[in-house]
């Protein structure tokens, strides 16, 4: 059985933070934990607005607190998100997110992430933290 509390594993190393300032996210599962998919609490900062494209992987995001919208640039479309909201990228869709107040996320990807994978130029994920961008 595998238990983390969410500010132990802040404080061990676990939270990681966006270059560009737009959030952090602590990373409970993992690759290594062997489950075939991360578990990660992401808090997306009040008025970030950026552009995100995970080519590697599928992402499910669950809203916890807060308040923005979700667009998916193929399209157009934008969706609200607040507290209760679930979306999926089951596409590897290319998508912009931007957080009217700071918002509070669940969001599990598959393949699981390493551990300190940020954006790369594309706004994806490396499939491994030791590659470039990653």
């Amino acid at each position: 059985m595998i238990v983390r509390d969410l500010d132990t594993a802040a404080r061990e190393g676990r939270m990681i933070k966006d270059p560009a300032g737009n959030w952090d996210s602590t990373r409970l599962l993992l690759k290594d934990d062997n489950m075939g998919f991360s578990f990660h609490i992401t808090t997306i900062y009040a008025g970030a607005d950026f552009r995100m494209h995970y080519k590697n992987h599928l992402e499910s995001v669950y809203c916890i607190s807060g308040k923005g919208e979700v667009e998916t640039l193929a399209d157009g479309r934008v969706y609200p998100i607040a507290p209760g909201t679930l979306y999926v990228l089951d596409k590897h869709d290319e998508h912009k997110l931007r957080a009217t107040t700071e918002m509070k996320m669940a969001c599990v990807f598959n393949p699981p992430l390493h551990g300190t994978e940020v954006h790369n130029a594309d706004g994806a994920y490396e499939l491994h933290a030791d590659r470039v961008g990653a």
